[in-house]
């Protein structure tokens, strides 16, 4: 049974979470403490955390930020803003997600399935130009150095070393991201891209995504 953790201020709101994914099979725990978000939440070793924007001390991007120095939990960010940069602010900082309020309940049981599928993934070890690429860890390492990848940046980097020397569309990157078109959202797709270039170049993989205009993208 997967864990997830709920990181929301309002206790009427959290309540209601808490009960939906119980009736879902999950298991829950809340956060209700905030003068140590980041402790909490990680000793709790969730599957999944659902985390609010606008909460007390930290907001949940730069709580988000934190978490992710420390580890690469799937983080679901759930707001009632609706403006495009909180989206991409929360995805550059690493969210595996993003939906607003008020949300449907089975749209975001979907997207909490499909994080948590995407997840999962194989304990596989393979090497790319000189670096080796752990699935399960969700790393790059040159021997020296090891960078972690967000799940999403683990998607998109083994679908197209998968494919590596041929094109990969950005349909194909949005299917495999969210399992469906409805879910797609272009910005993060860019936001999550322009990250892992930069996370290959920091490894001396520079330029190792092509662009190729109104095609799609081509790992070297």
């Amino acid at each position: 049974m997967s864990k997830i953790y709920i990181v929301e201020d309002d206790k009427s709101i959290r309540m209601e979470l808490a009960e939906l994914l119980r009736n879902s099979g999950y298991e829950t725990d809340c956060l209700t403490d905030f003068s140590n978000s980041k402790a909490h939440i990680l000793s709790a070793r969730p599957d999944l955390i659902l985390m609010d924007i606008n909460i007390p001390n930290l907001n949940g991007e730069q709580l988000l930020k934190e978490i992710r120095s420390e580890s690469d939990i799937p983080v679901i960010m759930v707001t009632s803003r609706t403006s495009e940069t909180d989206e991409v602010l929360s995805m550059s900082y690493g969210a595996d997600d993003y939906i607003t309020k008020p949300y449907n309940p089975t749209i975001l049981l979907l997207r909490i399935s499909a994080v948590l599928k995407r997840s999962a993934g194989s304990s596989s070890v393979q090497n790319y130009n000189g670096l080796h690429v752990n699935d399960a860890k969700g790393s790059l390492t040159d021997g020296s150095r090891e960078l972690i990848l967000t799940k999403n940046e683990m998607i998109i980097f083994r679908l197209m070393l998968d494919r590596q020397g041929s094109i990969v569309t950005r349909d194909d990157l949005m299917t495999a991201l969210w399992d469906n078109d409805e879910f797609v959202n272009d910005n993060a797709l860019t936001v999550n891209i322009s990250r892992l270039r930069s996370k290959l170049a920091e490894l001396g993989c520079e330029d190792a995504i092509e662009t190729r205009k109104k095609q799609g993208y081509v790992l070297k």
